[in-house]
């Protein structure tokens, strides 16, 4: 089930980040997000900082994260359409975010 905060959406899943992870990235693909850039958080801190890190990725569709849990599982997280689209206060977008929003939420409840 998908939880809706003001400016976001997110589901905690019982899988692995491994298996989650491209799950989340296919099922973006199927609703017809593009991944534009993906970053892994982990990674960077690592080099750039050589800081540990729980695996964090984040997808460049929509500000999509994907992070491990401490206890295995895996939490997906979006930025809210609406809520970014918003900010701009151009009723033109409204529709836009709209369907964007819904899309999102349709690609997190399928992983």
């Amino acid at each position: 089930m998908v939880t809706e905060t003001a400016y976001g959406l997110s589901r905690r899943l019982s899988l692995p980040y491994e298996e989650a992870l491209p799950r989340v990235k296919d099922a973006l693909k199927d609703e017809g997000f593009g991944v534009l850039t993906e970053i892994d958080v982990k990674e960077t801190l690592r080099q750039k900082l050589q800081a540990d890190f729980r695996r964090y990725d984040i997808i460049g569709a929509c500000n999509v994260v994907v992070y491990e849990e401490d206890d295995g599982g895996t939490t997906v997280a979006a930025f809210d359409p609406e809520a970014a689209m918003g900010l701009a206060a151009n009723p033109a977008l409204e529709a836009v975010a709209r369907e964007a929003k819904a899309r999102l939420k349709r690609a997190i409840e399928h992983v």
